[in-house]
């Protein structure tokens, strides 16, 4: 698929749609699946975007929710049919693909980050010395197909129709010299030159400041335009990545991070601050 169109958001989408149809004509999960000889897992799943829907899926859904308006069908069958095409980022077996997925097609990401630098935001070194220390240890090959992963993501920092993007992060990410000092002075200089981006904010929690809301954490929070899109907040730690979608969940991250903005200074001062940094390298 072109870049800007996700196979991962039209599952979504199409997985909110089936279930508002199921749902508006007073099905239950188990009634379709007595109608249809479908398992209750492949409705679950469909419903909510984590597989793609084949033609007869599709047709028979239809078919059992009476939806015999044309575009309407024809709407579905087209999301059924993007969702099962192959994006760019499938080639990659990236443990965190979903994700990728849902970033190619955000209209807003807000990014926290305590203890590294953002992938957005990462050099070639920096990414290719964080791959290197991976627990469990990845060979030579795989760590080249991350890195030259990670490095396709960021045409999402340029892109025309590309999301609005706001990254906080904590000073102490930038005191680790991951890769060395030299590899740490490059990585801060593109650091100021994402935040000069213009679709970019970016705020720097100070060393100073002492306890904060998220200091123990590590977020996205994705945000779609499209209303049968549920904004996403994504959570990577070594027990696994964390995809949690409930409005509750989604406000309270979103509340934090809007602390994290008042706590932070202002974009033009945290990138003076960066700059003051990258000179002790």
């Amino acid at each position: 698929m072109a870049d800007g169109s996700s196979p991962t958001v039209r599952r979504r989408e199409l997985g909110y749609l089936l279930r508002k149809l199921r749902t508006d004509r007073g099905l239950s999960v188990e009634e379709v699946t007595e109608r249809l000889l479908f398992s209750a897992t492949k409705i679950s799943r469909l419903e909510t975007g984590r597989v793609g829907a084949s033609r007869r899926d599709i047709r028979d859904l239809l078919n059992l929710y009476d939806v015999t308006d044309p575009a309407e069908r024809e709407r579905l069958e087209t999301l059924a049919r993007e969702g099962k095409q192959r994006a760019w980022w499938q080639t990659y077996d990236l443990p965190y693909a979903p994700y990728v997925g849902l970033e190619a097609e955000a209209a807003a990401i807000l990014d926290y980050n305590s203890d590294v630098v953002t992938g957005l935001m990462q050099t070639e070194a920096y990414a290719r010395a964080m791959f290197q220390v991976a627990e469990p240890p990845l060979d030579e090959a795989t760590i080249e197909q991350r890195v030259e992963a990670r490095l396709k993501r960021r045409d999402l920092l340029t892109r025309e129709n590309g999301p609005l993007l706001h990254f906080i992060m904590d000073e102490a990410a930038l005191h680790r010299p991951v890769g060395g000092p030299v590899v740490m002075k490059a990585e801060l200089a593109r650091i100021v030159e994402v935040a000069s981006m213009p679709k970019v904010a970016f705020q720097l929690i100070p060393l100073d400041i002492g306890a904060h809301p998220a200091m123990d954490s590590t977020f996205v929070i994705i945000e779609f335009d499209e209303p049968e899109v549920n904004d996403v907040v994504y959570v990577e730690g070594l027990v696994g990545n964390i995809y949690l979608e409930s409005t509750t969940e989604v406000e309270r991250y979103k509340q934090i991070f809007s602390r994290l903005q008042v706590i932070a200074p202002s974009p033009e001062e945290s990138i003076a601050r960066v700059t003051r940094l990258a000179e002790a390298y």
